[in-house]
C-alpha cells in the first residue's frame, strides 16, 4: 500500500497550527478600560501603591479615568457619571450614594478606622469644645458622622460647624478661623505634627468601624465580573505589600500625597489596612444613618455587599 508521506505531513503541520491558535486564545490576557476614583488621602494607599508598581495594568486593566478627590462627598457626584466605573471610597457616601440611586455594589473593604480630631493647642479636652467652631465635611462623611456621635457622646453644647474640605480645615486652623477639626488621615496626622492636639481618634468612638471601601458599579459585575476579580485580586495584593513594606508604602504616598514620608508612616499605624468587611459593620454604619436622618429607612447592607470576589482570595 502506498504512502502519501507529503499529505500526511501537511495534515500534521495543519493541526499544530490550530492548536497553537487555540492555545493562545485560550491564554491570551483578559483586557478591560475603566474609570477609577480615589480620595486624596491615605485611605486610598492600596491604589496608589497598585497604581504605582503598574498592577492593574499587569492584570490587563486599563485605566481610562483616573481622578482624585478631596473627599467622598466629592467622589460621590462622580459616581453618578457613566466614565466611573470603580471606586475607593469611604463607607458613608458609598451609602448616600446608593440611597440616591447609584447602583453600585462594595466588593471589598480597603480599611477600618482613619480619622481624627485635631485642634488648637490651647484646647487639651474634649469638654473645652463646648461653645468651639469645628470644621467638618460636608453632612454624610465619615468625619461628620463621627462629629454627631461625639457631640452626642459628650455632651458638648453650642458648638459650631463650618463645612470645607479637609485641605482648607488646616489652614482654617492655622489662621485661627476654627478650634479645632475633624479630618480624615493623613490629614489628621499632618495637622499634629504642624503643633496642634490630637483630641480623639475614631478608635475611641468607633471602635473597629469600617473605613473606606471598593466599590464598583453594577454593570460592571454584569457584564465583566473577570474584571471584578482582578480589581479585588489586586487590592488585596496592594494592601498585602504595604503591610510587608511600610517604609516603600510611606514613600510611595507622600509622593502622591505631597507630604512626607515620616507623616504619612504615622498616620498609617493609625488605619487598620485590610480587604475584610462584613455585614454587621455595613448595616452599623447604614442605621446611624438613618438616626442622622441623612438616608431614609429600608436599606440593607446584603443588598449593597458582595464577598464573592473576595472570598476567593483567601
Amino acid at each position: 500500500m502506498r504512502r502519501n508521506y507529503p499529505i500526511l505531513l501537511r495534515m500534521g503541520i495543519l493541526c499544530l497550527l490550530i492548536l497553537a491558535v487555540l492555545a493562545t486564545g485560550c491564554t491570551e490576557k483578559h483586557e478591560s478600560d475603566i474609570g477609577m476614583a480615589v480620595e486624596f488621602n491615605d485611605h486610598a494607599a492600596c491604589a496608589y501603591v497598585a497604581k504605582e508598581n503598574n498592577w492593574y495594568e499587569d492584570e490587563g486593566i486599563n485605566l481610562t479615568t483616573y481622578e482624585s478627590y478631596a473627599t467622598g462627598m466629592q467622589l460621590t457626584s462622580a459616581l453618578a457619571r457613566g466614565d466611573i466605573q470603580v471606586a475607593y471610597i469611604c463607607l458613608s457616601p458609598a451609602i448616600l450614594a446608593y440611597s440616591r440611586g447609584v447602583p453600585l455594589v462594595i466588593v471589598a473593604g480597603t480599611h477600618k478606622q482613619g480619622y481624627g480630631l485635631v485642634a488648637s493647642p490651647g484646647i487639651e479636652n474634649i469638654s473645652d469644645l463646648n461653645g468651639a467652631t469645628i470644621g467638618c465635611v460636608r453632612e454624610g462623611g465619615m468625619v461628620d458622622i463621627l462629629l454627631n456621635r461625639m457631640i452626642k457622646e459628650y455632651d458638648l453644647k453650642d458648638v459650631r460647624i463650618q463645612r470645607m474640605e479637609p485641605l482648607k480645615q488646616v489652614i482654617a486652623l492655622e489662621t485661627g478661623r476654627i478650634d479645632a477639626a475633624f479630618l480624615p488621615e493623613h490629614h489628621a496626622t499632618a495637622a499634629e505634627s504642624n503643633g496642634f492636639n490630637m483630641l480623639i481618634t475614631s478608635h475611641e468612638l468607633w471602635d473597629n468601624m469600617q473605613g473606606s471601601v471598593l466599590i464598583v458599579k453594577q454593570e460592571l459585575i454584569e457584564d465583566d465580573p473577570e474584571t471584578v476579580r482582578k480589581l479585588v485580586q489586586v487590592t488585596q495584593k496592594a494592601t498585602d505589600w504595604m503591610g510587608d513594606n511600610p517604609n516603600e508604602t510611606a514613600v510611595i504616598l507622600a509622593e502622591e500625597l505631597d507630604s512626607d514620608p515620616a507623616i504619612i508612616k504615622k498616620s498609617m499605624s493609625r488605619l487598620n489596612y485590610t480587604t475584610r468587611i462584613d455585614v454587621e459593620s455595613v448595616q452599623e454604619m447604614i442605621d446611624y444613618m438613618v438616626e442622622l436622618g441623612y438616608i431614609e429607612e429600608g436599606i440593607r447592607a446584603d443588598d449593597m455587599l458582595d464577598t464573592t470576589f473576595l472570598q476567593e482570595q483567601v
